[in-house]
């Protein structure tokens, strides 16, 4: 056990500045464990984000990976010395050489981590551009942008509310700012119960009065 560090700097000094033999391997593999755990990643990213809003949390699971991914390659070249018997990632390593190589892949790996959280926090940005344009219509003015076509101005009158794709409701006592309360109070309790934008479709029933339902396809 005393001759392990001084025979690891000799096989160092022989290998010269060349990448351990094992590098390639384990580095292909921590990728592909980081790409498959995504979901595991993005939970924990929203978990981080409820107990703090702070920074973005660096690196929630590249250390797991590494070690996982370590004792993985430990378990299939158990022949190879230069691996030794149960070390931990945290407990190697004298040898600054393969040291270094694990500092390159855990940065490496950082950056991939960093990369997935910054598209969700793109797509979660595009969702809620979308949730706000719908809500403040395609201008700050009074005027509503029609729910079921998305393209033109509501006009509202005291009893009719109509557009030009086709949309009339008869209502009673209705108002641009009464209508457009409506609609952001509906779509802001939808929003804080589902990701998904909803639809809206005109219903009309032999008996009932034509109305505007908004449903959600999840």
């Amino acid at each position: 056990a005393m001759e392990a560090p001084p025979l690891r700097r000799f096989r160092a000094r022989c290998r010269g500045p060349a990448a351990p033999p094992w590098k390639e391997t384990y580095r292909r593999r921590c990728m592909e464990r980081l790409r498959r755990s995504r979901a595991k990643l993005l939970e924990r990213y929203r978990q981080a984000g409820e107990r703090a809003c702070g920074p973005t949390p660096g690196a929630l699971l590249v250390q797991e990976v590494m070690e996982q991914e370590w004792q993985a390659l430990q378990a299939a070249q158990e022949s190879r010395p230069a691996l030794g018997g149960e070390e931990t990632l945290a407990q190697m390593l004298e040898d600054p050489d393969e040291l270094a190589v694990l500092e390159e892949i855990q940065q490496e790996l950082i950056l991939q981590e960093q990369s997935v959280l910054e598209e969700y926090e793109r797509s979660l940005q595009f969702d809620e551009e979308c949730l706000n344009a719908m809500l403040d219509g395609l201008d700050a003015s009074d005027k509503v942008i029609c729910p079921v076509c998305r393209k033109n101005n509501l006009t509202v009158r005291n009893h009719v509310v109509f557009c030009q794709c086709g949309l009339y409701i008869s209502t009673q006592g209705m108002t641009e700012e009464k209508l457009r309360s409506l609609l952001e109070n509906t779509l802001t309790e939808h929003s804080h119960r589902c990701f998904h934008n909803p639809e809206f479709t005109v219903t009309s029933g032999m008996e009932e009065e034509t109305s505007l339902l908004m449903s959600c396809p999840v």
